[in-house]
């Protein structure tokens, strides 16, 4: 009976926890490199003395799908895509370095080149600084271009790299603001075998449809366990009657 409660009990709870974590996935299927949160869960008996049989369920794992989205030609020179595996670099406010697939950017008020968010896309030696009246180019290999607009068209000038990292994917979590950093807070070094697709973005991995039918699995299941509280609960009063009656 214990098991059955507490089992039932915490699983409830986990299960609209899960279903949060769903309705998040669902809620973010059109944003710009979102990667969906993965739940699983695990019965682990109660500690304590007299509690041999209680066992409850817990978040074992939150992990993360890194599967790629789709690439979108959008046609804007501040857009770019990361080509299968691997991560953009940039700047948090207190000087740490976070890792992004959105690659929708723009320049600041001071021509720093610049998350949407605000944070500052981070280059072979800081930021990267964009010069005014310049036509902006990003390559293959992440190298900022600029051709001078207010003259003469010429020569391209380099105005930096963009840093790309692929961490492995079990060194990586994911923060509260939808970015990723190490699990030990060190910044990978570049590598130079990550790619980006210019003037484009890389829209959500979230499958609709799962994420609908997982939502509607967690539903049954949260009814599941809801029913199985009222059955403990019905065996407890009929258990309560024939001790009554002896």
């Amino acid at each position: 009976m214990d098991r059955l409660i507490y089992t039932a009990m915490t699983g409830a709870k986990n299960i609209l926890e899960q279903q949060a974590n769903a309705t998040n996935n669902l809620a973010n299927a059109t944003t710009t490199g979102f990667r969906a949160q993965i739940d699983s869960f695990r019965a682990v008996p109660v500690i304590g003395g007299g509690l041999p049989t209680r066992t409850f369920a817990v978040d074992a794992t939150v992990g993360t799908d890194f599967r790629p989205g789709p690439i979108q030609q959008t046609g804007r020179e501040l857009d770019v895509a990361v080509q299968g595996a691997g991560w953009i670099a940039v700047q948090l406010q207190d000087g740490s370095e976070a890792f992004t697939r959105h690659g929708s950017l723009k320049l600041s008020e001071n021509g720093v080149l610049q998350t949407q968010g605000g944070m500052s896309v981070m280059g072979d030696g800081g930021p990267i600084s964009i010069p005014p009246d310049v036509t902006v180019s990003i390559g293959k290999d992440g190298t900022v271009s600029a051709i001078a607009t207010g003259t003469k068209p010429g020569a391209a000038t380099v105005l930096g790299r963009i840093k790309l990292v692929n961490p492995p994917e079990n060194s990586i979590v994911r923060g509260d603001d939808g970015l990723f950093r190490t699990k030990d807070g060190n910044p990978p070094d570049a590598d130079a075998a990550v790619t980006v697709v210019g003037a484009a973005l890389e829209g959500s991995n979230v499958n609709v449809v799962d994420a609908m039918v997982n939502m509607i699995s967690l539903a049954r299941q949260f009814e599941m366990h809801m029913s199985l509280l009222k059955n403990a609960e019905s065996n407890a009063a009929k258990a309560s009657q024939l001790l009554s009656l002896s």
